[in-house]
């Protein structure tokens, strides 16, 4: 029974959170088997100004990290 945690930034929308949690369902199911019912996930929405990446805040950058990119 996979539990699973996705933390984001705040302000993602309840339909965004939607369509994650069915792709995710969706991929531990067809990775380890089992049922839907099985694989529970949880949403964290942290301000950005409460995280850190590299020393510096989130709140503080202009988007997300590009590949390879280090805050």
């Amino acid at each position: 029974m996979p539990f699973i945690r996705i933390t984001l930034d705040k302000g993602r929308s309840t339909d965004k959170k939607r369509a994650v949690a069915d792709a995710v369902t969706d991929a531990i199911v067809n990775t380890l088997g089992g049922e839907r019912d099985w694989v529970t996930i949880v949403f964290e929405d942290i301000e950005r100004e409460d995280w850190s990446i590299g020393g510096r805040l989130q709140v503080d950058r202009k988007g997300p990290l590009k590949p390879g990119e280090h805050g």
